[in-house]
């Protein structure tokens, strides 16, 4: 029996291989839901001699798309595929990768090449394989925080296959139209700081009617139902599955803490899980929640993890506690909740977490208007099954509110140049302390507004012309805790290029003293805290990531480590390693193998063993016990005493 497409899926896979004949290289960008991994497991089964290398963030993912189509597809022949992740890629050289000789390679979140560490060992794998025809699968080929790079273009010359937006998912009825809430929590502080804005006003008339606004959006704030009316006003499906995404793992606590007062009204004893990329004890408490079957409300909290490339069916929602800067996770999350061939309706409450968040507009509602426009003028009216679906905003009101305080107050932008001007032409530079007062105006906070505007981090928005007005009177865009950032961030990309990663160890020192290690160690401790908001923004996230930063680095260690066992095991036929063994490079294998055993035997304090490195190093030989590790010596004495 053959694997089932989708209509949709049926016209992508002619066209792949078709471009695979052709070109030997295919991209599809379909939205999470659609089933594209269906695409490359049927590509699999009609190549049947064929040896397939599937490339993907993490074994989670592919773990996860396996177990669905052997839903449908018990007998599918999932050895044919060689699995490896991007990461474990990447610790590969040449002649290994040569060695995999594969005849198909699947890109699997192939957006996610661009990352410089990882796109690297891509780029090895693809010239040590040129032979290999390669099929690429993403929901979008746009790395939006990395100078708009299109990886499609980048990978695959432009070579797609089959292109569709999420929002043409839902105008086609490939996905259902969902259901969306927004409201928003947690705007006191924003209220104050916007409070203090107008009282910094020159202007009385301008203060007069920003204060006008203002209040009518704090009163109109205080009256929008709480969380836990719209909670149980809207999730109906008391007993449904719902992911929970969440910023931060400091952030997702939190959240976890108000499930008592936001879900209570849902159910008085909801059973919540806890997932997040870097936890260790991820997969079970996943297997979990897919597997409840409770007469009770099931909630997921995730971080990272769940963004990309793992589909839960049976999903009734999700919840975003927002913010999110790149439309890629923001489409990716709503996508948790949208099946292909699903005829409910999800529920998507998107609740955002300040009032510059009430003038985003939704991806989603754009991509859907583009399509239909698009599916008229080409004559494909008769196709649209959906033009709309139902939007239930708490916060319309405040959104106009808003929108009208914002601009009340940014009609003084000239007045504040005009002083910025005269500080240049006084000082001839634009170096304004913070805490400076101009003829009433606060110009040094205001110069720091500039530099947040412009950098993203705070809402609002500078033209081309203001921009270059500043430019004139020498405005320096990065104040000296940004200016300091960037410096240490350039030693680490001088790391990056002389040692080919960022596995820097603590101690380490620059040449005229820079504590580098220590700053690289600071930065996997804020992540690992959640503090990302101030320190690691998501676009300096993006950038480390680019330059080979790994935030779990245990793991990355471990696979190194464990690539060097595997190399002692192909020389000796198994792992019965002497203590004091160090590898060519000087490692100590020995003593790896060793703190393994106990590790395992609860006798170290280390990370605990993961299932799946027991099981990978049971299949080269490793010996668990203190008496199997002395058999080797055992034999040699016993073969010196013979001779």
């Amino acid at each position: 029996m053959s694997v089932e497409l989708y209509a949709h899926n049926r016209t992508a896979y002619a066209a792949v291989r078709r471009l695979l004949g052709q070109k030997g290289r295919a991209a599809v960008i379909h939205p999470t839901g659609t089933g594209k991994s269906f695409i490359a497991f049927r590509l699999v089964e009609d190549e049947p001699y064929a040896r397939f290398l599937w490339l993907s963030p993490s074994e989670h993912i592919f773990k996860t798309q396996i177990e669905n189509l052997r839903r449908s597809e018990p007998a599918f022949p999932g050895d044919a595929i060689r699995f490896y992740t991007y990461a474990r890629l990447m610790l590969m050289d040449e002649k290994e990768m040569e060695q995999l000789q594969p005849d198909y390679i699947i890109l699997d979140e192939f957006h996610r090449c661009g990352a410089q560490i990882w796109g690297a060992g891509v780029d090895r794998l693809l010239a040590a394989c040129p032979a290999a025809k390669v099929l690429g699968l993403s929901a979008t080929s746009v790395r939006y925080l990395d100078n708009q790079r299109d990886m499609a273009e980048e990978l695959f010359g432009g070579d797609v296959a089959s292109e569709m937006s999420l929002g043409e998912a839902i105008v086609r009825g490939i996905l259902p139209a969902p259901k969306y809430v927004t409201t928003v929590f947690k705007y006191q502080q924003d209220l104050e700081m916007w409070q203090q804005r107008i009282d910094r006003a020159k202007s009385r008339g301008v203060r007069d009617n920003a204060q006008k606004y203002l209040d009518a959006l704090r009163r109109a704030l205080e009256q929008a139902d709480g969380l836990d009316v719209i909670f149980q006003k809207h999730m109906t499906d008391r007993n449904g599955k719902y992911i929970v995404f969440c910023a931060s793992v400091e952030h997702m606590r939190q959240m976890r803490g108000h499930v008592p007062e936001w879900f209570g009204g849902v159910d008085a004893r909801p059973h919540c899980y806890t997932v997040y990329s870097d936890d260790p004890g991820t997969s079970k408490a996943f297997a979990s929640f897919k597997a409840d079957e409770s007469e009770h409300l099931k909630l997921l909290f995730c971080v990272d993890m769940l963004n990309e490339g793992v589909h839960v069916p049976g999903v009734s929602g999700v919840i975003l506690f927002r913010p999110t800067v790149s439309p890629t996770i923001y489409k990716q999350q709503i996508g948790r909740a949208l099946t292909a061939g699903d005829t409910a309706t999800p529920l998507i409450l998107d609740v955002v977490n300040n009032v510059e968040n009430l003038l985003s507009i939704s991806a989603l509602q754009e991509e859907m208007a583009t399509a239909i426009q698009r599916m008229y003028l080409s004559g494909e009216g008769g196709q649209i099954v959906t033009e709309r679906f139902e939007v239930i905003e708490q916060i319309r009101d405040c959104r106009e509110l808003f929108r009208a305080l914002h601009n009340s107050l940014t009609g003084t932008w000239e007045q504040y140049y005009q002083a910025a001007s005269a500080f240049y032409a006084e000082h001839g530079h634009l170096r304004v302390p913070k805490k400076y007062v101009s003829n009433g105006l606060c110009l040094g906070s205001w110069i720091t507004t500039q530099r947040l505007v412009r950098s993203g981090r705070q809402a609002g928005r500078l033209t081309p012309e203001q921009i270059a007005k500043l430019d004139s009177v020498g405005m320096v865009w990065e104040n000296r805790l940004e200016a300091a950032w960037e410096r240490n961030f350039r030693y680490a990309e001088a790391y990056y290029r002389e040692h080919g990663d960022l596995l820097v160890p603590v101690k380490y020192e620059t040449e005229d003293g820079f504590k580098l290690g220590k700053w690289i160690s600071n930065l996997r401790d804020q992540y690992q805290n959640g503090e990302k908001r101030t320190v690691l923004t998501p676009v300096r996230i993006q950038r480390l990531n680019e330059i080979g930063m790994q935030w779990d680095v245990h793991s990355v260690r471990w696979e190194q480590n464990y690539l060097e066992a595997l190399r002692y095991y192909r020389e000796h036929g198994d792992l019965l390693v002497p203590a004091e063994y160090k590898t060519d490079t000087g490692f100590n294998l020995g003593a790896w193998i060793r703190n393994l055993r106990q590790t395992r035997q609860g006798r170290s304090r280390q990370r605990p063993l993961t299932a799946e490195q027991i099981a990978r190093l049971d299949t080269i030989g490793m010996r668990w016990t203190y008496r199997d590790r002395c058999v080797r010596q055992n034999m040699e004495q016993s073969s010196y005493t013979s001779a």
